[in-house]
């Protein structure tokens, strides 16, 4: 454990180090290909950190908010868009630099509404502490997956997994908010009470990604299949091509969380569900508002095929490596390690 965390402080000192250069040659270099070029050794650097570790929520985490979010923003950087971005008019400062290159965040714009941007800046705290709450639940209820149905186990994994990122994206963002004193752009958006396919990818799951897929793979591919298609139509291919680039970095997270070889069926979850959108909305295109079911059904029926396409897809290659078994091992093992720390305090003060 303790040459683990080790190793995950090394990782993130080099990190950084690379991302204090980065702000620099932003500085000194013009955006546009040659700023790319001097990017590229640490956009290798940030694929390569996550090898340092073994753990598979450490290096699960590192590769998420370095491998993907950070180089994504960089390659935004150099071309002077994104969060990243800096204008004349509203220079970033090199604390705001480091911190919404290294977090999965986004700060929120000022607003014009006080009450409205003064309900946007509030801790979920209540809601923070019951999902927290709910997953040290289900991590417990996980220690007895061997008496479980395997059906319940799988539905219980779906569960786990949006608890414990956004737990994960909560906690990073609550603690921004008190050191940095910002608002912050929602992660989540209680994606159980989803709509629609269109809904759920969109507007309430993991909407960091969603954030920062649009300019770097949707907005581009848009552009382009503009000149060929025509702007109605043009999203749908944008779309698949958003869905393809997610598929891909989720399969380099897996290989580095379970050091196996790609099956590529986390790659065909995410491409079945861009497909399936550009149906849904070339449906809604077609029909209007002349056939929709009601909420609550159209609802229930997308978070079905989300669960059973995860059942199928995304969770197999996980379980086969033992990856579940692993987690909840090391959670374990973090709990005997801070109770071992707590005992220690209390013997040296009392």
């Amino acid at each position: 454990m303790e040459g683990e965390m080790n190793n995950f402080i090394e990782v993130w000192f080099l990190a950084l180090v690379s991302l204090s250069y980065c702000y620099v040659m932003s500085k000194l270099i013009s955006k546009g290909i040659k700023r790319l070029i001097f990017f590229l050794p640490i956009i290798c650097l940030f694929l390569y950190l996550p090898l340092k570790l073994n753990s598979v929520n450490l290096v699960g985490t590192t590769s998420f908010f370095l491998s993907w979010l950070a180089n994504f923003k960089l390659l935004l950087l150099a071309f002077n868009k994104g969060p990243l971005a800096t204008s004349n008019l509203s220079p970033i400062s090199f604390g705001r630099f480091i911190v919404i290159a290294s977090f999965p965040i986004e700060i929120q714009e000022n607003n014009t509404n006080p009450s409205k941007e003064k309900s946007n800046n509030k801790i979920p705290i209540i809601s923070f502490t019951i999902k927290t709450l709910l997953l040290a639940i289900l991590i417990r209820v996980c220690d007895y997956k061997d008496q479980i149905n395997p059906n319940v186990v799988l539905v219980l994994y779906c569960f786990l997994v949006y608890l414990l990122l956004e737990t994960i994206l909560v906690f990073v963002a609550i603690m921004v908010r008190v050191v940095a004193g910002v608002g912050l752009q929602p992660q989540f958006n209680e994606p159980y009470l989803t709509t629609s396919l269109q809904d759920f990818w969109g507007k309430r799951w993991n909407l960091m990604v969603t954030r920062i897929l649009r300019p770097t793979v949707f907005e581009p591919t848009l552009k382009f299949s503009s000149t060929f298609i025509g702007r109605k139509w043009a999203q749908l291919p944008a779309i698949v091509a958003t869905f393809v680039v997610s598929g891909l970095v989720h399969e380099l997270i897996y290989f580095y969380m379970i050091r196996t070889p790609p099956t590529w069926e986390v790659t065909l979850f995410f491409v079945l569900h861009g497909l399936c959108l550009t149906v849904e909305i070339v449906l809604k295109k077609c029909l209007g508002d002349t056939w929709r079911l009601p909420g609550l059904v159209s609802g229930a029926l997308t978070i079905g095929f989300v669960m059973l396409t995860s059942f199928w897809l995304f969770f197999p290659q996980l379980l086969r490596c033992k990856a579940d078994v692993r987690t909840l091992e090391e959670y374990a093992n973090l709990g005997k390690f801070l109770r071992k720390m707590v005992t220690q305090s209390y013997h040296l003060f009392f």
